[in-house]
């Protein structure tokens, strides 16, 4: 079970997030913003989507980072268009403040590439009833790229998640309300990436939901040569991929996609309509 504010998911499915970038340089999708990224927000729940996670900065590595202000004014607008929908929203944000204002605004999921190590952001989350997402991350965006390395990327990754969660829980935020994230891309090399896939099973011995990002992103470039646009096919594996080893939910671009291939596997598992 995992709750979300109003939200409350039984996870006998995997469950699709679908990106919202309500920026003009996300590495794949940016230049939404407004009405456009509210509108965009609607055909991903059309497609099939159970939560929209809407950010207002890329994190792609080598990213500028934006003001406050900026991000705040990005984003603010689309959760207010989207407040009568009837999907969970998610706010990707490490910045504190975004996060206060999105959660008065009515989100239901902080997603944190900083996993709460910010003690302003623990208390807000602590104080709400919103779930929360933690992300393992080496470095920070601008650097994260250059030469990543580890002495073993799963134990290490899987060492700093439960050192997560476990602070979490110790500040006062519920296990239901927690999902974690490998943070696929974030300050891991192309095999460091693959070994985490391969191994994705080890991440739900923490025994809270996982979530994968692997949509678009430069590891699937690298073994089919495809640029971001065309990577749909390589992010579709690599979802199913990561649901077959334990992911409960998959960030994606391509919902429709993803909704589409996940309905085959539901029906191995009897879920036929």
């Amino acid at each position: 079970m995992l709750s979300c504010g109003q939200f409350q998911f039984d996870l006998t499915r995997p469950l699709v997030m679908g990106i919202v970038n309500v920026t003009p340089d996300s590495f794949s999708d940016g230049g939404r913003q407004g009405l456009a990224a509210i509108e965009h927000a609607r055909q991903l729940i059309a497609e099939g989507a159970n939560i929209l996670d809407i950010g207002g900065e890329s994190t792609r590595p080598g990213a500028t980072p934006v003001s406050i202000q900026e991000e705040l004014d990005r984003v603010l607008p689309v959760i207010e268009g989207l407040r009568d929908v009837t999907v969970a929203l998610s706010i990707d944000t490490f910045k504190p403040e975004v996060m206060r204002q999105a959660i008065h605004y009515g989100v239901s999921i902080v997603n944190d590439i900083n996993a709460l190590q910010n003690d302003t952001a623990m208390q807000l989350v602590v104080n709400s009833n919103v779930g929360v997402c933690l992300m393992h991350k080496q470095g920070e965006s601008l650097t994260m790229q250059i030469n990543p390395s580890y002495r073993d990327v799963i134990s290490e990754v899987v060492d700093f998640l439960t050192g997560r969660v476990k602070a979490t829980v110790t500040a006062g935020v519920a296990r239901q309300r927690i999902i974690i994230d490998p943070g696929f891309g974030f300050g891991k090399s192309v095999a460091h990436n693959f070994d985490l896939l391969k191994e994705f099973n080890q991440l739900t011995k923490l025994g809270v939901p996982v979530l994968a990002g692997l949509s678009r992103k430069s590891m699937l470039g690298a073994v089919t040569g495809g640029a971001t646009s065309q990577r749909v096919c390589a992010s579709v594996a690599g979802a199913l991929i990561a649901v077959q080893r334990g992911a409960s939910i998959v960030r994606v671009h391509d919902v429709r996609a993803t909704v589409d291939a996940l309905k085959v596997w539901n029906a191995i598992n009897g879920e036929i309509k």
